[in-house]
């Protein structure tokens, strides 16, 4: 009989005797009831001390190989450092004996432009170009980048205007689209809800490539009209450019290109075929045509009339060029390998002549994500607004005095 059997007897004699009788069947029933419960939970409490005996047993071995795993992290993270602290000094070492054993320079742009013997000009151009402004400053390295976020595609262009006053940020995502964003400040546009606090801007044809420039209140782009003569989605021999007014949204002028057989100026960057920049001088252009599909050509632009006022061929090469930016009136072409690596200055052409190519500085970039789809130089702020495989970057610039031509 269980531990309850006294309580349940004095129960059944509170009851009258006729009930007695009935009851002890009832009592019985109940006993073993009660003895199969305790019988369960004895099981329980067995079961219950043997997992826990187990859970002492498991974490006493995982401890060690938990703290084996800690020491293995920390040791790699030691190695990985240690690597990355080698790289940079590598790096380091790399510009070093760049600057000791410069890039030859182009020697075949000075013949040109001394009208050498054995040499002849290519036509209606390379006169030397007047400088209008005081500027006389050439990139000297490039000091820092910042990363300022991931937006969009891996090709596209973002840019302030830098004559406007305000500060905002204008954003061109892909090579063939039709609707600009403009942020008010660049704050908002570093937010992770950018595109909420952006302005769009529909424009009334779309964009070829990633040359597009804002400037003075404009947006100068350029656009395939259709039915061009030879035409053809991959050639593009026939290119308009267009002065958009962001504030009234309307086209104020348009000018097809005067240059025949366009292609891509940059090897790496095949879906330009025009790329606007500017600087303390302007407006300027970089393209290339199938007369010479070996080099790039610089042309100035009348930011007013959308007129070519000069053009120059110069010899920087187009193979394995990604973007090129213009300072001071000199063009500085930036090239990389197809699988990325280590963007650099490696060709710059100087329009006044006041530059040579002896004397200009040939700088590496910081290691990035892929190649630049567009760079876009701010001559008011003196840095780079880049387009690194969909990364937006800034690039802050050191700069030197050009040194006089003896």
């Amino acid at each position: 009989m269980g531990p309850h059997t006294p309580l349940l007897v004095l129960f059944l004699l509170s009851l009258p005797k006729s009930l007695q009788g009935q009851q002890h069947h009832l009592v019985e029933y109940m006993e073993r009831r009660l003895a199969a419960l305790e019988e369960r939970l004895a099981q329980c409490q067995d079961q219950s001390s043997r997992h826990a005996a187990e859970l002492r047993d498991f974490k006493n071995k995982m401890l060690p190989l938990l703290e084996a795993a800690e020491k293995e992290r920390e040791t790699l993270r030691s190695e990985a450092d240690s690597i990355a602290g080698r790289v940079d000094r590598l790096e380091r070492e790399v510009d070093y004996l760049e600057t000791q054993n410069p890039v030859p320079p182009c020697i075949e742009v000075d013949e040109k432009a001394a009208g050498g013997p054995g040499t002849k000009a290519k036509g209606r151009r390379n006169e030397k170009y007047d400088l209008v402004t005081e500027c006389s400053h050439t990139i000297s390295q490039v000091k820092s980048m910042k990363i300022l976020k991931r937006f969009g595609s891996s090709a596209g262009m973002w840019t302030k205007d830098p004559l406007g006053p305000s500060e905002k940020i204008f954003v061109l995502d892909g090579t063939q689209n039709d609707t600009a964003y403009v942020f008010p400040r660049l704050r908002d546009f570093t937010l992770s809800t950018a595109a909420r606090k952006a302005s769009r801007v529909r424009l009334p044809f779309p964009w070829v490539g990633t040359g597009q420039l804002v400037y003075g209140g404009f947006l100068y782009y350029a656009r395939r009209p259709p039915g061009g003569p030879g035409g053809g989605e991959d050639r593009g021999d026939m290119l308009q450019l267009i002065k958009f007014h962001l504030a009234n949204r309307t086209v104020v002028d348009s000018s097809v290109f005067p240059a025949e057989g366009l292609i891509p100026p940059y090897g790496l960057s095949k879906d330009t075929y025009i790329d606007l920049a500017a600087d303390e001088e302007g407006l300027w252009a970089v393209y290339a045509t199938q007369d010479d599909d070996r080099h790039l050509c610089l042309a100035k632009l009348d930011p007013q009339t959308l007129d070519t006022e000069q053009q120059w061929d110069t010899t920087c090469p187009r193979e394995n060029a990604e973007a090129a930016f213009v300072i001071c009136g000199a063009l500085y072409v930036v090239y990389n390998t197809r699988p990325a690596s280590r963007a650099r200055v490696q060709c710059s052409f100087d329009a006044s002549g006041a530059l040579t190519p002896e004397q200009a500085a040939h700088p590496y970039f910081p290691r990035r994500y892929g190649a630049h789809a567009s760079l876009r130089y701010n001559p008011r702020e003196r840095q780079l607004y880049a387009w690194d495989d969909g990364y937006q970057i800034v690039y802050k610039l050191d700069m030197k005095r050009k040194e006089e031509e003896v």
